[in-house]
């Protein structure tokens, strides 16, 4: 076999991301799979050095003064895999206390105090390995709280946690930011971002596409409400046919195909009287359709139409 040409070329993972994280606030990142959401975050908590461009975190130079830009960060990367399963909740943390050098007198105090914010005290002396996947992600969250830190780096915290443990995991980083943490939070869930986060940044293909409150992102849907459409096709060929008919009284944001059925996102400008209209289209086209929902605009709509292809950065 011999030796190939290398084609490669360098494609930047954040490219001319630019934001600021407030006090007493909690910031969402958001975005497709690969967009840039955890090197972001990566390079935030000194684990990625960036090539070029800033990082400051309470008024020092992450990139120059690493070590003490880590003092002010608690860092949840990797979730239930980042603690020892064959320890206890109470051994971690007084493992990860002393790589920390925390002051030993304080270590036992600072423990009892994160295991109470997080509701693990009561099994505080049960092995790691027991712990259900929301216990373990809680003592990751308690591990980042030892230090105390001003900033808490969260990177996809409720991934493959059922929605109670994911609820109250949410029910915790809103106590954390009343009680004056700073919080940076990567989600795919965009209600969880809507719920949770004071401020959004949509990022996609390495920039900040959008950013702004929960609020101000919907407005940039022109639209006061979203159908939800599916139907069966007669035919793959009548598809273009029935959207250029859709067309005519609602925005298409999306579809997806497979085999012949077919889901549509609509945005609905005020006043327009869908059911009729779409039935009249479908009957025209052949189509069946199997159920509409409506409903008002969410992040979601948000995110579909930001990072939709074709979409200007």
């Amino acid at each position: 076999m011999r030796r190939a040409p290398d084609t490669r070329r360098e494609v930047p993972a954040i490219d001319g991301v630019d934001l600021a994280v407030r006090d007493r606030e909690v910031f969402g990142l958001v975005g497709p799979n690969g967009a840039g959401k955890s090197t972001t975050v990566r390079v935030i908590a000194t684990l990625l050095e960036p090539t070029r461009g800033a990082v400051e975190v309470c008024g020092v130079d992450a990139v120059a003064h690493p070590r003490e830009a880590r003092r002010h960060l608690g860092v949840v990367i990797g979730g239930e895999r980042s603690v020892y399963w064959k320890l206890t909740g109470r051994e971690n943390l007084e493992y990860f206390a002393a790589l920390y050098h925390l002051p030993p007198r304080e270590t036992p105090g600072r423990i009892e105090r994160v295991l109470r914010d997080v509701e693990l005290l009561d099994r505080a002396d049960d092995y790691a390995e027991r712990y259900s996947t929301g216990m373990r992600q809680r003592l990751s969250l308690a591990r980042a709280l030892l230090q105390e830190p001003a900033v808490l780096l969260l990177d996809e915290p409720t991934s493959g946690l059922d929605p109670r443990s994911a609820e109250r995991l949410r029910e915790q980083v809103r106590r954390l930011r009343d009680a004056g943490h700073c919080v940076l939070i990567t989600t795919h869930d965009m209600a969880e971002a809507d719920q949770v986060c004071d401020r959004v940044a949509v990022i996609d293909r390495g920039r900040v596409a959008r950013l702004g409150t929960p609020a101000e992102l919907k407005r940039l849907v022109k639209a006061t409400q979203v159908a939800r459409v599916r139907l069966v096709l007669r035919d793959r060929a009548g598809d273009s046919d029935l959207l250029e008919s859709v067309g005519r009284f609602a925005t298409v944001a999306d579809k997806s195909v497979d085999g012949l059925r077919a889901e549509m996102t609509l945005h609905l400008a005020p006043g327009v009287d869908l059911l009729p209209r779409l039935v009249e289209a479908a009957n025209r086209h052949g189509a069946t359709i199997h159920g509409v929902d409506v409903e008002p605009v969410t992040l979601h709509d948000v995110f579909l139409a930001v990072t939709a292809p074709g979409t200007a950065e």
